[in-house]
């Protein structure tokens, strides 16, 4: 087997100068400024700056509505990931059945993932809308009144959760029916000649097989509750009602860009990424015990 080889020592380095440029100015200056302007208050347009240490962090860690923006955020990212991984895994479970039709049935179940969060945004916006939306019709033409989606701080987080579940149930799905279809069906048809009845095929033979699927949709899925539920929330609720769906992303956004506390909202996205890394780390250490590779 024949390996290529460059000609010059400085040949690779300068096929890699590009990714590196970009990679250099959009994304490790802006981590190193963050976590530099998170020890700073800044002015507006950042005209002037002032040494404060750890005092953002402080203030942030003292502050009740900040506090329950991370409350909140906990809350909707527990339920979005629990439940969107077990909806999936439900889903991924009937279409991978040999029935006629299967491909068509997958696709359809994919394609939500496609949408931009800001079409799917403007898709549930409109659908639970006072006035117009047609769940609102539904709900006034079944119960008597029309249900104030976008009004009620319950419900604002349930419309907020249902969406981003089904945001992200197409990715979920494509990976678990792969994990399926990949399935040493030898290892079933033992367990079922053993006289394991349906639930314990799945609990302890289907689902010890495909934990490895799991526990990467499990680390891709709290990242994305963490960061890309902006677009959804942005669009539907404007993180309201009363704050209610104010999670720590977008409470970052309007610090940094509506209110221009630069020097918070770095500090605001440096605890975000320390949450981030740390959940990952301890996800590691304890569901990354139970994910068993091979079988």
């Amino acid at each position: 087997m024949q390996t290529a080889k460059f000609k010059g020592k400085l040949i690779p380095y300068l096929l890699l100068s590009p990714t590196l440029a970009i990679l250099l100015v959009f994304l490790y200056y802006p981590v190193v400024q963050t976590f530099r302007l998170s020890l700073y208050r800044v002015a507006f347009l950042g005209l002037k700056t002032q040494f404060v240490g750890m005092e953002n962090f402080i203030t942030l860690l003292h502050d009740p509505a900040y506090l329950n923006t991370v409350k909140s955020t906990a809350v909707i990212t527990t339920v979005v990931v629990v439940g969107g991984l077990a909806v999936s895994l439900f889903i991924a479970l009937l279409a991978n059945r040999k029935i006629r039709g299967a491909s068509i049935y997958r696709i359809l179940l994919i394609w939500p993932y496609s949408l931009s969060p800001a079409v799917a945004g403007v898709i549930w916006l409109f659908m639970f809308s006072p006035g117009f939306g047609p769940f609102n019709y539904l709900s006034e033409k079944l119960v008597g009144t029309e249900l104030n989606w976008l009004g009620q701080p319950a419900l604002a987080i349930t419309l907020i959760i249902i969406a981003s579940i089904w945001k992200i149930l197409g990715y979920n799905i494509v990976f678990y029916i792969a994990a399926l279809q990949n399935l040493n069906t030898e290892v079933l048809e033992a367990a079922s000649i053993d006289g394991a009845n349906g639930w314990q095929r799945f609990w302890r033979v289907t689902f010890a097989l495909i934990s490895p699927m799991t526990f990467f949709l499990l680390i891709t899925n709290i990242t994305y509750s963490f960061f890309d539920l902006f677009g959804m929330i942005d669009i539907v609720t404007k993180g309201g009602p009363l704050n209610a769906t104010n999670v720590m992303i977008y409470n970052l956004y309007r610090d940094g860009f509506e209110y221009y506390k630069t020097g918070m909202a770095s500090a605001q996205s440096v605890i975000l990424f320390l949450a981030v890394v740390a959940l990952t780390i301890f996800q590691f250490r304890t569901s990354g015990q139970h994910v068993h590779y091979g079988g």
